[in-house]
């Protein structure tokens, strides 16, 4: 079982990083976590330019989505709303609608920000994107107001209510797509990579 984390923020010391860390930490036994590191070089979406092959940095993150069998999304909140980096990395995903990367695919939003809201607006906002694009979204959420006080020198959240939230909203992540992967095989789950091979 494979989880991708993506940070909306392409701050290097970015409390959604952490945040997506300190995630990584509570997923449950044999799950492993993958962070995307490249949002940076997703250039802006551009339908021209969006052929076969499309643009190195938009096939390194449907990649890395379509290896996935989770996503989980952390997102501040810029102007009240997305930031524009990860919606853009969102519409090269999206395309071609019918068979992207995101369909049907489980995907928890959680967020941090320096405010006392924790981003919740973003993550509303990230919610109503993935499910336009047809993404599996559960209804987990987890804000974290207040992110440059909220983590402990070991990365983890501070606060054990909302590290014991983080903690449920993972493994609900994870059991998910252990459920989506039966019901699609009718069997023992297989995962992103496998079907890959297969």
């Amino acid at each position: 079982m494979r989880v991708l984390g993506i940070s909306g923020s392409l701050r290097p010391a970015s409390h959604n990083t952490m945040l997506l860390r300190a995630a990584a930490s509570e997923l449950p036994p044999r799950t492993e976590f993958a962070l995307f590191e490249q949002l940076a070089d997703v250039p802006p979406y551009s339908e021209q330019l969006d052929g076969n092959p499309p643009p190195a940095g938009a096939e390194v993150l449907r990649s890395a989505i379509a290896a996935a069998d989770a996503v989980l999304i952390a997102t501040p909140e810029y102007n009240a709303s997305v930031p524009g980096q990860l919606k853009n990395a969102l519409d090269w995903a999206s395309r071609p609608f019918a068979t992207n990367v995101l369909r049907s695919k489980p995907v928890t939003v959680i967020g941090a920000s320096t405010g006392v809201f924790g981003a919740v607006w973003a993550q509303a906002e990230v919610r109503k994107i993935l499910a336009a694009i047809g993404a599996r979204v559960l209804e987990d959420e987890l804000p974290v107001g207040q992110a440059d006080q909220a983590f402990a020198p070991d990365g983890s959240l501070s606060d054990p209510e909302l590290r014991g939230t983080l903690a449920r909203a993972v493994t609900t992540l994870v059991e998910t797509a252990r459920e989506h992967d039966v019901s699609r095989t009718g069997g023992a789950p297989v995962s992103a990579a496998m079907q890959r091979a297969a």
